[in-house]
C-alpha cells in the first residue's frame, strides 16, 4: 500500500484540492517555486494573494527547486508516492518527470472552472478573468 504525501501546486490552492479530499491527513507540500518567480517576476500582491490561500490549507511551505524540495519532503516524510493536481502550466510536466524518476506519482483531475479550449495567458490573473468572465456569467 502506497504512502502518499500531496504536493500542491499554485493550479489548486483550494481546501476543496482533489488530492487533499481523497487523502486526508497526508503530509502536504507547497513549493515556492524559485524559477518560476524569476521568469515571472511575480508581484507582491500576487505572492500575498498566494500565501493567504496557502494558509487555509494544511501544507509545509518551503522555497526552492519544486521537484528536489517534493521529493525531499517525501523522503522525510517516508512516502512511497506522490499525489498531486493536473496543471496547464509548462513546468509541470518537466516537474512531475522529475519526480517519477524516483516515486510513483498520481496526478488527479480537477473539475475546470469553466469550459474553454484557447489559449488563456496565466502570467496575469485579470487576462484570465477577462477570458473567464464570459464563461462563468453566461
Amino acid at each position: 500500500m502506497a504512502k502518499p504525501i500531496i504536493w500542491v501546486n499554485g493550479d489548486c490552492l483550494s481546501p476543496k484540492n482533489p488530492a487533499l479530499q481523497e487523502y486526508p491527513g497526508a503530509p502536504a507540500i507547497w513549493v515556492w517555486d524559485d524559477a518560476l518567480l524569476d521568469e515571472w517576476q511575480i508581484s507582491l500582491k500576487r505572492i500575498t494573494f498566494i500565501y493567504e490561500c496557502l494558509l487555509e490549507l494544511p501544507v509545509t511551505i518551503r522555497r526552492g527547486d519544486v521537484a528536489t524540495e517534493v521529493l525531499a519532503f517525501a523522503k522525510e516524510n517516508n512516502a512511497t508516492q506522490v499525489v498531486t493536481t493536473d496543471s496547464p502550466s509548462p513546468r509541470f510536466n518537466k516537474i512531475c518527470d522529475e519526480i517519477e524518476k524516483s516515486l510513483e506519482l498520481e496526478v488527479l483531475e480537477v473539475d475546470p472552472f469553466f469550459d474553454y479550449d484557447g489559449y488563456i495567458d496565466l502570467k496575469r490573473f485579470s487576462r484570465y478573468w477577462k477570458v473567464a468572465e464570459k464563461y462563468v456569467f453566461d
